[in-house]
């Protein structure tokens, strides 16, 4: 049983231009131990897949389908229920650490509100915990860091109290949501290496428009693009050689593959172009493509596509 299995999900948000589908009929999988990565241009719904996972998403929010985490449907739990789980079973690193942190609390005290919540340890003894997290993070003076505010840390600094909050409560399955966004490149390779050695041995959903990122940290990489994913394989195949022409084009996006951009940009998520929703800026559209909508086909090894070119 796979720990993690999407089902069908849908998740749509009422606006007065109409319904924005951010999430629609996506189907996920993943296994006990594997770390999957997640990407796609800003606006897909990478980031709404992880919150409707961990239902962090406000109450006029519609959701449908199922989330089958260890056997439970999470769209089914109670309030009460999910906060359980929340840092402890499943945590979230959120994007952004100097909005997501509390500016008026000490970092170490933030972790150790997570440690006591889900560890049971008294203040004390969780204070001293959060030292440990931090100095496993590779802070420099973690006791020292323990007592500064967010401000007070750089920002590299600070998306390490992230994951050292996110891996505090030693939940068995960790959403990184833009773990190396706006950081510079050595500390960006730094993060990358230190989420893939804390998430060794546990299931991670990474969410990054950083392809290279996903690449070295992930074992799959699912590719979303307009609320729906379109491709999902080994990472070593996403960049080496993927069957998508909207993977191809990512690819190709790469600094070190020519840094060719994909032309056009992202349709609307409220009323998305007929057939495939990649047909308007694909330089290998069919007829068919504008037509009919492209299912999810299995591919060789359980890699899948949605493109009538890889049938």
């Amino acid at each position: 049983m796979a720990l993690l299995d999407i089902i069908n999900l849908k998740t749509y948000f009422p606006s007065a231009d109409g319904l924005v589908k951010a999430v629609d009929a996506v189907d996920l999988r993943i296994e006990n131990g594997e770390r999957l990565g997640l990407i796609g241009e800003t606006g897909c719904g990478k980031t709404v897949l992880g919150m409707s996972i961990i239902r962090l998403l406000s109450s006029s929010t519609r959701i449908q389908g199922q989330i089958i985490y260890k056997g439970r449907d999470l769209l089914g739990l109670t309030e009460d229920e999910m906060r359980l789980l929340r840092g402890g079973e499943i945590a979230m690193i959120l994007q952004n650490p100097t909005t997501s942190l509390n500016p008026v609390l000490k970092v170490g005290d933030q972790i150790a509100e997570v440690i006591r919540l889900h560890g049971g340890l008294d203040k004390k003894a969780a204070k001293a915990k959060a030292v440990e997290m931090l100095a496993a993070t590779m802070i420099p003076n973690p006791l020292m860091r323990a007592d500064q505010y967010p401000h007070e840390l750089s920002g590299g600094m600070k998306e390490r109290v992230m994951i050292a909050m996110g891996l505090a409560g030693q939940p068995s399955f960790v959403i990184a949501d833009e773990p190396t966004r706006g950081l510079d490149a050595r500390t960006k390779a730094e993060i990358v290496k230190l989420i893939r050695d804390m998430t060794a041995g546990r299931s991670m959903l990474m969410i990054t428009h950083d392809l290279k990122a996903a690449g070295e940290a992930c074992d799959r990489i699912a590719v979303m693009y307009a609320g729906e994913l379109l491709e999902i394989a080994s990472a070593e195949l996403i960049l080496s050689d993927p069957c998508h022409p909207y993977t191809q084009g990512f690819v190709h996006s790469l600094p070190s593959r020519g840094l060719q951009p994909i032309p056009g940009s992202s349709p609307s998520l409220i009323d998305p172009p007929s057939g495939c929703r990649f047909h308007p800026r694909c330089p290998r559209s069919m007829d068919i493509c504008q037509r009919e909508h492209p299912p999810m086909i299995r591919l060789h090894k359980g890699d899948f596509v949605r493109c009538f070119l890889c049938t």
